[in-house]
């Protein structure tokens, strides 16, 4: 058996606020370092769980901010390490080297979900994403390029709006694991990091023993972007293909969702040049 981790790290337990999952920032570095250690536990959980089903490969992507959180000397030894970007399949980057089984670790609620610890969709620059006129998150855009490999979610972690909205797609046989209750954006009751690992390993291996289907959408799929400002969508309109529907829409219609995913990175993206 080959299972594929995404992992972010909003939906890790006790990370609450957006100075803990910065990078970048040095005045946040302590908090940061402390975190990054509490999602590279979280990783292993999922891959000690995923062993214990029966894998025999594992490939976690890691998929925070710059991509480069994981503690690669701290990640299991069976498992591989995917880091580092730019990558053209971003979050599910490695998906399409064959897996049976994706689990999406860490994970949090799309823009303008409430309450939600840290929602939003890939970048703040977004309001709200859609795919065939249904808001979306980085849970169903990423579910739904693993599901053109063949490869389904069977199990996703984070706080109880991500797994309201894992449910919601992917249906009553994904393993939903819940560390965390939000109460607001920046606040949440949290399972202690233990506790969550424990949640974390067994879901993983409960999740393998059943089967699950990829999540498709139906052809031709439609993705309309609201971005906050107008004039991030006078920047993504540039792009080919895309239409400008509303003041701050822009539009973009394929019949290959691969190529639907590829015009949102470019839409987001074109968004931050100023």
């Amino acid at each position: 058996m080959r299972v594929y981790i995404s992992i972010d790290m909003e939906g890790v337990a006790g990370v609450v606020h957006e100075d803990q999952t910065d990078p970048v920032d040095p005045r946040h570095a302590g908090e940061y370092n402390r975190f990054r250690r509490l999602m590279t536990a979280e990783a292993n959980a999922a891959i000690e769980g995923a062993l214990a089903a029966g894998a025999e490969r594992v490939l976690v992507n890691d998929s925070h901010w710059l991509m480069m959180n994981l503690l690669a000397e701290e990640l299991h030894p069976v498992a591989e390490l995917l880091s580092g970007g730019p990558k053209a399949r971003s979050m599910v980057e490695g998906v399409e080297l064959g897996f049976d089984a994706a689990f999406f670790v860490g994970y949090h609620a799309r823009a303008g979900v409430g309450p939600a610890v840290i929602d939003h969709t890939y970048t703040s620059r977004v309001y709200e994403a859609r795919l065939n006129s249904r808001p979306v998150g980085e849970l169903a855009i990423n579910a739904a390029l693993a599901g053109t490999y063949d490869v389904p979610v069977a199990l996703v972690s984070g706080d109880q709006a991500v797994a309201a909205e894992a449910r919601d797609f992917l249906g009553p046989a994904v393993e939903t694991v819940v560390v965390k209750e939000a109460v607001g954006r920046f606040a949440a009751r949290s399972v202690a990091p233990a506790e969550a690992c424990r949640r974390i390993r067994e879901g993983a291996t409960a999740a393998l023993r059943r089967p699950h289907a990829p999540f498709r959408l139906t052809s031709p799929i439609r993705l309309e972007v609201d971005f906050q400002l107008t004039q991030m969508a006078d920047m993504a309109e540039l792009a080919p293909g895309s239409v400008r529907t509303a003041g701050r829409t822009v539009t973009f219609t394929h019949e290959d969702y691969r190529e639907v995913f590829r015009a949102w990175r470019a839409l987001y993206n074109l968004a931050s040049v100023e």
